[in-house]
């Protein structure tokens, strides 16, 4: 009998660890608002294919329910185990606070601006060419977005928001006259508030770079992100994925019927890897 209770305990102890393993075999990433209806999410996929790529034993899957970035990122800083990777722009602050896997997971495109705008407002910059020119423009921004601090920095005064869903009712309202978003998140804001319009003639630029992002105990788990976002670089597949995914965005985007102005990032975080261009797209790229 004593023998047989020992075994039983070798037994359980053994599902115990096989049922570990499993779960942590499984890593989330944050469920975006706009997963529906059988719509896809980049960086859920391009994780996926640099897991893929890295051979890794980890399984992938979105949070059972949606996450605001804010609260992905916090939870992911507390290792709590219910988000761990996040994909959002970087800054020097978040570098301290996560661990960054430093390949820029949109090559550069968060940085590509156009404003969100009311209808009856979209043609009112048709004479703006510079900075300048914005000043009385009254945008919004997360108070916790990076760009926040790029902007005002340019002399533009964006107000802060406490929550990303507050910005769009200030914009319909009259609030506010533009909110900045990136090439490849204006499209679907467009398709869930409507009266709002994407402005025509200009395209804002700051150099930027959004990473996939771990917990700094989660090492291993970063390395394995990296070497599978190398071997994509290296293969082709990752600019495929990117491409075939933003393509009808940029199309939407139409950047060579667009003035630029270039803003600059004094917060771009030093070990942000300017010098390897495979890993940023061009301007000449972007209007293809």
């Amino acid at each position: 009998m004593p023998g047989s209770l020992s075994l039983l305990r070798l037994l359980l102890c053994a599902c115990a660890l096989a049922s570990g393993c499993a779960q942590a075999d499984t890593i989330y990433y944050p469920r975006p608002e706009a997963f529906e209806n059988g719509k896809t999410d980049y960086g859920f996929e391009l994780l996926q294919l640099a897991l893929t790529k890295a051979g890794s034993a980890h399984h992938v899957e979105l949070t059972p329910e949606y996450r605001q970035q804010t609260r992905a990122i916090m939870e992911l800083i507390a290792n709590r185990g219910k988000v761990h990777v996040v994909g959002t722009m970087t800054s020097t602050e978040r570098e301290v606070e996560m661990l960054p896997i430093r390949i820029p997971i949109s090559k550069g495109l968060i940085g590509w601006r156009i404003l969100l705008m009311r209808d009856e407002k979209r043609d009112g910059l048709r004479n703006a060419h510079n900075a300048r020119d914005l000043r009385e423009v009254r945008m919004a921004l997360g108070e916790d977005w990076p760009d926040l601090r790029i902007l005002r920095s340019a002399g533009l005064q964006p107000d802060a928001v406490s929550a990303y869903r507050r910005l769009f009712p200030m914009l319909k309202a009259g609030r506010i006259d533009a909110i900045p978003r990136s090439i490849n998140e204006i499209w679907t804001e467009l398709e869930r508030n409507p009266g709002l319009s994407a402005e025509s003639f200009l395209i804002l630029h700051y150099k930027a770079a959004d990473y996939f992002f771990v917990n700094y105990a989660n090492k291993a788990l970063a390395e394995e992100i990296r070497r599978g976002l190398e071997a994509a670089q290296a293969d082709g597949s990752f600019d495929r994925l990117l491409l075939d995914y933003y393509r009808p965005m940029l199309d939407k985007a139409a950047l060579s019927k667009r003035r630029v102005i270039e803003l600059p990032n004094p917060y771009l975080p030093p070990d942000t890897p300017l010098k390897r261009k495979e890993l940023w797209l061009t301007y000449e790229q972007l209007k293809r």
